[in-house]
């Protein structure tokens, strides 16, 4: 009788679990593991970027205050931008437990992990222990962190569009009386990049670097597959065949046989210590300040092209939960302070208050020097930028600028549209091998264009892409039809 008591007994309290779940993956052994004993639960986060010299001073000042408000402490983990996408898809798929990691558009491949169920579910908590990040963020934002319904990240509010510019170092832009603001396409700097040549040897008229992609005027739904801007029609193309494209990696052609382009363009790092006159940028308001204190010189910019909102840009920066989290619930408090609690979020933006900054007023910071290097972290990689105290060269109302900025933007005609990869995924990853091999070359201007050119697009033809292109097409006209 005992026996059929206990075995009752654990009937129901499976039952009672199955119950107070909200998602599959919230699961009893998740919240009971974080629960036991009210010991602190120790949250891991991998993060994008190099690691701080004084991350561990910030991380214990951040535990101090974290053990108050909801007993956890975090354990930031940095990868480089190179390596972070292969590694963190082998810690997925080797299944490790950890809690938190960063992933976007064009690093820890948002929509690849979350489709194969590397990534928590996150709608049910959004209406609970998430709610209030819920309701801070841009619904633009949640809307493309959608894929088929669901949403398998938090996006690290910011701004909502991307902005190519043309970054121009201002002392040149000053000696030679240049017009910068009046200069957009690739084809406007020709006359400018050549006073440069001839009368500042020791610059590089158009510093390139292996991440370069040119000016591009198309949505990428998979690299190189998707929609020109303006086009209504949805008609699907590879980027590379389009005229614009062929166009502007001529000119680039061009600028490298006289000379306007570094040598090593192909290779390149990004050498802070090269004197440039102009290189590209993704920029958005206030980008200058930020580029100037990055390179040490005052840069100014101008935009290549109109901003436009794409499934990308949407995406551009996220952290994920990941499903094999022992302490899921834990993990999407902590989201939920970061991005809504301005003390947390100003701490782990700019450090420690006295040591790494000082206070100018309510809302501006001043960074000290002498401690610059000791703390620097991307930004935009961890949290909700537009509850963060502003720089003291900024002005006030930074935020709300960006609020503005987000809403000037166009929409991509894509925007909204998800593309289901998986009968394609082989071609998809043929097609990336192929990219790899030419475009930091084909981008470089190195090489020439009428031989390069047609070699890419028959490697790419060879690999797949037209299948890519005939599966994304069926599929956009179905999703035209419930606009």
């Amino acid at each position: 009788m005992g026996g059929l008591k206990m075995k009752m007994k654990k009937i129901l309290a499976l039952a009672a679990c199955a119950i107070l779940s909200t998602s599959i993956f919230a699961g009893c052994s998740g919240s009971s593991s974080q629960s036991k004993n009210n010991e602190p639960v120790k949250l891991k986060w991998y993060t994008i970027g190099s690691e701080p010299k004084d991350i561990k001073l910030v991380e214990a000042e951040a535990n101090k205050y974290l053990l108050k408000k909801m007993n956890a402490t975090i354990d930031m983990q940095f990868i480089d931008y190179g390596d972070y996408t292969q590694k963190l898809g082998v810690t997925i798929n080797s299944g490790e437990n950890f809690d938190l990691a960063f992933t976007c558009s064009w690093a820890g491949d948002y929509s690849g992990n979350a489709v194969k169920g590397g990534f928590l579910e996150l709608n049910d908590y959004l209406k609970t222990t998430g709610k209030g990040m819920n309701d801070a963020i841009d619904k633009r934002f949640w809307d493309g962190a959608t894929i088929n319904g669901k949403i398998y990240g938090v996006p690290n509010q910011k701004e909502i569009s991307t902005a190519p510019m043309w970054v121009f170092t201002k002392e040149y832009i000053d000696k030679y009386k240049i017009p910068y603001e009046k200069l957009h396409t690739l084809q406007d700097l020709e006359p400018w990049l050549k006073i440069i040549k001839e009368k500042e040897p020791d610059v590089v008229p158009l510093y390139i670097t292996k991440g370069f992609s040119g000016p591009q005027y198309f949505d990428q739904l998979v690299d190189p597959v998707g929609v020109e801007y303006g086009d209504s029609s949805l008609t699907i193309k590879n980027m590379f065949e389009t005229d614009k494209m062929k166009s502007d990696l001529e000119t680039l052609r061009k600028y490298y046989k006289l000379g306007y382009i570094n040598a090593d363009s192909a290779t390149a790092q990004d050498d802070k210590a090269v004197k440039r006159f102009t290189t590209k940028g993704d920029g958005q308001p206030f980008a200058e300040k930020l580029w100037s204190k990055d390179l040490n010189y005052e840069v100014v910019a101008t935009p290549i092209m109109d901003s436009y909102i794409t499934n990308g840009s949407t995406t551009g920066s996220m952290i994920a939960v990941s499903s094999n989290s022992k302490n899921k619930e834990k993990s999407v408090e902590f989201l939920n302070l970061l991005n809504t609690d301005k003390y947390l979020r100003n701490l782990i933006n700019y450090g420690i208050e006295g040591t790494h900054y000082t206070k100018m007023g309510e809302g501006q910071i001043k960074i000290i020097e002498a401690n610059r290097k000791k703390y620097e972290i991307g930004y935009y990689t961890v949290g909700n930028l537009f509850i963060t105290d502003v720089l003291s060269n900024e002005p006030k109302d930074k935020w709300d600028i960006f609020r503005k900025f987000n809403d000037a933007a166009k929409s991509s005609p894509a925007l909204g549209f998800k593309f289901d990869r998986s009968g394609v995924s082989n071609e998809i990853a043929a097609v990336n091998n192929v990219l790899e091999e030419f475009k930091a070359t084909l981008y470089s201007g190195s090489v020439d264009i009428d031989e390069y050119l047609p070699k890419l697009n028959s490697k790419l033809k060879e690999q797949g892409i037209d299948k890519i292109i005939k599966e994304m097409q069926k599929q956009i006209d179905e999703w035209k039809k419930t606009k």
